[in-house]
């Protein structure tokens, strides 16, 4: 007898426990094979296409399907291993052959677009609208009116950029993993916070050696860069991380790199389009190269001037300090931390024991509750892919709105940085509503024998950035699943994961949750006032280095031809010209490890986080003038901005909440970059 594949079964939530990996591949096949049926069973309907019988069947179709890609992919972010990144490359082309099979579907096409010209004659509401034409321009934005000739170009292009993406993000991963710096002497750990050094030891013990074993997980390699006292330890980490996959060695992506910006240049001019950036920048806020310039120009205007002067002042402090001459990359974290200590008189590590990670979740919870009546209950009976995910049902008013994941510290089989995800969106069909089961992903340190899990004020930060993303899935409240939550213009996205990090600065906020995890000592009133003041310190750099990264995605994605790049570094190089301050570093490259631009979703987007910035900015205004836990001004926030999702275009919805558009000095006024 066959053994029962679980993903083939009925379930709600995911099925982790009984998951194997060679379960996949049937699974995606069975689903696969049910979704064209779906689509044929539209194609072949004999009756007149309708919004019904067209636009909405294709909407819920291909469900299972989603759900299965959505577990797979997830766990191959979070929960890797070669077997999965094997299939990954298996599962990526079939995966793109379908989405090709679909939107290069001429018969489809035809049924879509008579529903589309014949709209006027129907009285549909604003979120009808909107998702006829979301589907109607995913299809002319995807070759549906290209000859033949050109859609055969397209589905190989399509099939060629999953697996170069795959392999860009897996062969990032094997060098952040590869990397073990091995530490003998506790002397070369001057400095670094004791958590780190009982983490080292651990690794170490767990790999049978001596000493302290380092890595370039987030919580290991950012306090070594702050407070490591031993320049040269610092500038081997610092050339660890800067030279993932730009070594010569079987990891370097520099031809992923070149063959991911040259596929999707090809990709846009075959739809008609003079370079990718165009492209995408159709589907955005911003809509045009020039205005993603122009606004990167102009902050960037308001923010070099003070960078430059940071910058000499913390080569000034490097050489009163340490007779440092020739201050470098690896040299500025260190000194800017140093310096923010003595200008604040605040230490990093002093803040740490007020941020013990359950109390900061438990204070979240309650700051969510003040605004949205929203209440979080443990829930350890759902099934999860590691014993490091934390399981909550969500309730608003006592009534399931929910779920949600929570996963918080590094491991080897998981990528760096921070995400949200979802297993399942929340829609509304045949009368019954699906409520969302979401992720919030992030890279912590871990709790060591003698402490527990303490946070820098920065992952603070992080923690609310990506659980204000998950506010946006979970009180989502929209007819159709591609509408629903976070499915929002790229440069609107970041709304509400930047409001949700202003109330980390909040005397008010702070107090429900920042105690000192031994005591249960309230965070000191002068540590509150020192953090408000110090949010702003080398804000030029800060802003800077952003702009940098917009300008470096732009560089890469707004060209028209690629001929004359064939060296990464060099192109890189020319895209930081304007904002590097500091001597370049011959063995490392960004591009190579830029995952936001070539593999995640931030392609000519980038730009995007300081453009919500405006946004978060002007919008938490209105919350400082009404009050940070006024309930009409967050019912506005819920009802216009987290519910609606992106059923109407982003700048109404802003409107409906705020009263006006954005004013941009909100945020040059909060970054200390103008002062009236």
């Amino acid at each position: 007898m066959s053994e029962i594949n679980p993903l083939l079964q009925k379930f709600d939530h995911p099925p982790f426990s009984k998951l194997k990996t060679d379960h996949f591949k049937p699974a995606f096949e069975k689903s696969l094979k049910e979704a064209r049926t779906e689509i044929e069973s539209i194609v072949l309907n004999s009756d007149s296409p309708t919004y019904k019988n067209t636009i909405e069947t294709l909407e819920f179709s291909g469900n299972q399907l989603g759900r299965i890609a959505s577990i797979f992919f997830n766990l191959n972010s979070a929960e890797t291993n070669p077997e999965i990144q094997k299939l990954a490359q298996e599962i990526s082309p079939l995966l793109s052959e379908f989405n090709n099979d679909l939107l290069l579907n001429t018969d489809l096409f035809e049924k879509i677009k008579h529903v589309f010209d014949n709209k006027s004659t129907h009285d549909y509401s604003e979120e009808q609208l909107m998702l006829l034409e979301k589907i109607y321009k995913n299809f002319t934005r995807n070759g549906a009116n290209l000859d033949k000739e050109k859609q055969a170009r397209l589905r190989e292009i399509d099939k060629l950029l999953s697996l170069t993406s795959l392999k860009f993000g897996e062969n990032v991963l094997a060098e952040t993993n590869n990397f073990q710096l091995h530490i003998s002497d506790e002397s070369e750990l001057e400095g670094i916070p004791d958590t780190v050094k009982e983490s080292a030891k651990e690794l170490a013990k767990e790999k049978g050696k001596e000493g302290y074993i380092l890595t370039l997980d987030f919580p290991t390699f950012i306090p070594v860069m702050k407070f490591g006292k031993n320049r040269g330890l610092r500038k081997q980490m610092f050339l660890g991380f800067g030279s993932k996959a730009f070594k010569d060695n079987e990891f370097n992506n520099e031809e992923n790199v070149l063959d991911i910006v040259k596929l999707r240049l090809e990709r846009a001019q075959l739809l008609g389009f003079e370079s990718h950036a165009d492209f995408v920048l159709q589907e955005r806020m911003a809509k045009s190269i020039d205005n993603v310039e122009i606004f990167l120009d102009d902050i960037l205007e308001k923010a070099l001037p003070a960078a430059e002067k940071e910058i000499e002042e913390l080569k000034t402090f490097a050489l009163e300090c340490d007779g440092i001459r020739d201050f470098q990359k690896w040299d500025k974290a260190y000194y800017t931390e140093k310096l923010k200590q003595k200008t604040f008189d605040l230490d990093e590590e002093t803040l740490k024991p007020y941020f013990e990670l359950n109390q900061v979740i438990d204070g979240m919870f309650e700051i969510t509750s003040k605004l949205f009546n929203l209440s979080f209950k443990k829930d350890e009976t759902i099934d999860v892919y590691h014993k490091d995910v934390i399981t909550y049902k969500v309730f608003e008013d006592d009534k399931y709105l929910a779920t949600l994941y929570a996963d918080f510290h590094p491991r080897a089989g998981k990528r760096d940085g921070a995400w949200m995800t979802t297993y399942k969106d929340q829609f509304n069909h045949d009368g019954l509503e699906e409520r969302p089961q979401v992720s919030i992903v992030c890279n912590f340190s871990k709790p060591t024998k003698k402490k527990p899990s303490l946070l820098t004020f920065n992952e603070v930060t992080t923690l609310f950035h990506e659980f204000g993303h998950a506010l946006h899935a979970m009180n989502a409240k929209t007819t159709y699943p591609s509408l629903s939550g976070a499915s929002v213009y790229w440069d609107f996205v970041e709304l509400p994961s930047q409001l949700m990090e202003n109330w980390c600065y909040e005397k008010e906020a702070l107090e429900l949750f920042a105690k000192h995890y031994e005591t249960n000592e309230v965070i000191p009133q002068d540590f509150i006032t020192k953090i408000k003041k110090s949010s702003n310190f080398m804000e030029g750099l800060q802003t800077t280095r952003q702009v940098s990264f917009g300008k470096l995605d732009m560089a890469w994605h707004a060209i028209k031809n690629t001929e004359s790049i064939d060296d990464v570094k060099a192109h890189e190089s020319k895209a930081f010209k304007s904002t590097e301050l500091l001597p370049e570093v011959n063995e490392n490259c960004m591009s190579t490890a830029f995952g936001h631009i070539f593999q995640g979703g931030y392609s000519s987007g980038y730009y995007s986080y300081k453009w919500a910035e405006v946004l978060d900015a002007d919008a938490f205004e209105l919350f400082k003038e009404k009050g940070i836990f006024d309930k009409s001004t967050a019912l506005k926030y819920k009802e216009n901005i987290l519910q609606k999702g992106g059923t109407i275009e982003p700048m109404k919805l802003y409107k409906k909440f705020r009263g006006k558009e954005p004013d941009p000095r909100a945020l040059l006024k909060r970054a200390g970059l103008i002062t009236d």
